[in-house]
């Protein structure tokens, strides 16, 4: 039996994730998560990966709370994170040392909040995130103030500003702060930003000049009507000083990068969306010392994440979406010129640079492909080598292909079709919707993964229709606002082409999405009754209820006012819904809070027959948006194989048995 088929094989398989290069590009790790003992969540531990692909790849740590690599010094030292040996009190990892010549790690700093964001100058600095609560006057005094916060029997929160959650987590009281020290056996860490309120919240990222003397980050300010936006700043790491680099409001700023010399701060930018337009997105340079920013890429119609300098400072090497794939691309520092590097079909990501600039590092992965540390040419030869890693290459149950049709507006719509391999055929169909929407079907998934349902029998269809990156401006805005249109009438255009071919039968088919894909699979049960069973997982529901309890909801009404918001809202066409539905939700989730799923779940049992109930709801009391205990994913594998068997296939309903 395929890992794919046995699920308790499948959810014990690696999970590669996340890559590391020491200064001198003689080290490259890597980290694979495994399930622990107890299979309640899975465990990261650190592996080498040889950088000339030479040797096997050899594991660096072992314990039970498992964990993440964070940087290297100068010298190729190992700095990692990791929760073991810390007291239940301790809210977050602590620093770890693990020396390059051999030897146990050691602990380098240990904070109440924990340690996230290591980065470390090329003379040795430090600068890293770690939560304070708001009256702590620094690192020394942070813990007696929590004791005393314990010791009043106070949980709760006040709350002066928003957003209050994100994604599955409270924000505050705790909030995040910028630390520093300059790198010892022991760090002496001291507070270089003092409370900031929101500012170093949800995904702020920072970079720091190889001098050690200035850190650049996001910073996120906050605008009228509970608004915010995320600015760039350069922070002085002997003074404390901050003065704004990138503050426009009409724009966000992302990622920064440090060029090698110190000079240049490149970025992500963002136009600001409105109900009208959904902005768009580009790289952008800006001097170090202030200055003008200077769009680089405004001509290019793709939307880049950025990446890495090339260690001359003459180019940026970054990933963007583009036809179902992220290929990697090098985007000159003069003249914004781009050039494709990567040929395939791969999705690349957490990219790194060899010190020579000969070489790319980063893990690609592709619909058919788990992530696994590759390098890639930077000579112009379009080379790809995948490094013997830590994870051995998985057998597929099945094949790809690239699918297309042309939708009534004339425009092209195209997807990943994945087909079990020998007989079988026609094969009943699953249309699986992808989340975003701003998003591609062009990697690997371990959540909503297609291989699991090949290897029941089933073909799956992954199409990009309106709204997803990779085709251009004008193609996200097709969808922008309006997303029961041209995303529905897109998503039911392919899949009228699909059905048509003779592997297919057309009389057993399916829809299933997640986030977004679960919006557009409650608007799908609404507006045709032409697939057997629909899968809604963390789907929206009733857009007025979502607008003001998501946990951005300030983002949100820049996409959708009230008017488009009925407009599009699914829950108007309950009375309409005949398919059965499995409705999944998770109760810590707070991009799309439960209150959707509780709803859906009661607009579908309120209008069911006396006779039963043909909808069901795999509730999570844990899980977030996304479910990511290895029990879990196999509790939700289970149930969707096994509700779709049941009306698609028509086989008796059986309930997992996992669930007692």
């Amino acid at each position: 039996m395929s890992d794919f088929a046995d699920l308790d094989a499948y959810v014990r398989l690696p999970h590669v994730d996340g890559l590391w290069l020491a200064p001198d590009g003689g080290r490259l790790v890597v980290g694979v998560g495994t399930p622990n003992k107890e299979n309640d969540r899975y465990t990261t531990a650190l592996w080498e990966v040889d950088p000339l692909g030479e040797r096997p790849a050899r594991r660096l740590t072992r314990s039970l709370k498992g964990e993440a690599a964070a940087a290297f010094t100068p010298e190729g030292d190992l700095l990692f994170t990791s929760a073991r040996e810390l007291d239940e009190d301790d809210e977050g990892s602590a620093l770890w040392r693990q020396p390059a010549a051999g030897g146990d790690a050691y602990v380098l700093a240990k904070l109440p909040g924990g340690v996230h964001g290591v980065q470390v100058s090329a003379n040795g600095t430090l600068v890293a995130g770690s939560a304070l609560l708001p009256s702590s006057t620094g690192v020394g005094d942070d813990q007696d103030v929590r004791k005393r916060r314990k010791e009043s029997g106070v949980s709760a929160i006040l709350h002066e500003g928003y957003p209050i959650r994100f994604w599955d987590h409270d924000l505050g009281p705790a909030r995040p702060r910028l630390v520093t020290a300059a790198l010892a056996d022991e760090l002496e860490l001291r507070d270089l930003t003092g409370h900031a309120g929101a500012a170093l919240d949800a995904d702020a990222d920072w970079d720091i000049t190889p001098d050690g003397r200035t850190v650049v980050t996001t910073w996120t300010v906050a605008e009228q009507a509970g608004s915010q936006r995320i600015t760039l700043v350069a922070i002085d790491v002997a003074t404390g000083e901050r003065r704004d680099l990138a503050a426009g409001p009409a724009h966000e700023h992302a990622a920064p990068r440090i060029s090698p010399d110190g000079a240049t701060v490149a970025f992500t930018v963002r136009e600001v969306s409105t109900p009208d337009a959904p902005g768009d997105a580009w790289l952008a340079l800006v001097p170090l010392a202030g200055g003008a920013v200077r769009a680089l890429t405004a001509g290019w119609d793709r939307w880049p994440e950025l990446g890495r300098w090339t260690p001359d400072g003459s180019a940026l090497i970054v990933a963007a979406d583009d036809d179902g794939r992220s290929p990697l691309w090098r985007v000159d520092a003069e003249t914004g010129a781009v050039t494709r590097l990567t040929p395939d079909n791969g999705s690349y990501h957490d990219i790194r640079v060899a010190p020579d600039g000969q070489w790319a590092y980063a893990l690609r992965s592709a619909i058919d492909s788990a992530p696994a540390p590759v390098r890639v040419s930077l000579t112009g030869d379009a080379k790809v080598e995948f490094l013997p890693g830590p994870a051995p290459t998985l057998e597929l149950p099945g094949r790809l292909e690239e699918v297309e049709t042309t939708a009534a507006d004339g425009t092209r719509v195209r997807g990943w079709l994945a087909l079990p391999e020998g007989d079988g055929a026609p094969f009943p169909l699953v249309l699986k919707i992808h989340g975003g929407p701003i998003s591609s079907w062009n990697a690997w998934s371990w959540r909503w993964n297609p291989w699991v349902w090949v290897a029941r029998g089933y073909a799956v269809l992954m199409p990009d229709p309106a709204l997803s990156t990779g085709y251009g401006y004008e193609f996200i805005k097709r969808g922008w606002g309006a997303w029961g249109d041209k995303p529905y009438t897109d998503l039911m255009a392919i899949t009228d082409a699909v059905v048509a071919r003779p592997d297919i039968d057309e009389t057993r088919t399916a829809a299933a999405g997640g986030s977004f894909g679960g919006y557009m699979a409650n608007w799908v049960a609404g507006h045709t009754d032409r697939f057997d069973a629909i899968v809604t997982h963390a789907g929206l529901w009733a857009l007025d209820q979502f607008a003001g309890t998501t946990d951005f909801s300030f983002y949100w009404s820049r996409e959708m006012n009230p008017e488009r918001q009925r407009e599009n809202s699914p829950h108007r066409f309950a009375d309409a819904i005949t398919t059965p539905m499995l409705v999944i939700h998770g109760d810590k989730d707070y991009r799309v809070p439960i209150g959707e799923g509780l709803r859906l779940w009661w607009d579908l049992v309120s209008r069911s027959e006396a006779d039963g109930v043909p909808h069901k709801f795999l509730y999570y009391p844990d899980e977030n948006h996304w479910i990511l205990t290895p029990g879990n994913a196999k509790a939700w594998y289970a149930t969707v194989l096994a509700f779709l068997d049941h009306h698609v296939r028509g086989a008796e309903w059986q309930r997992p048995d996992l669930f007692g």
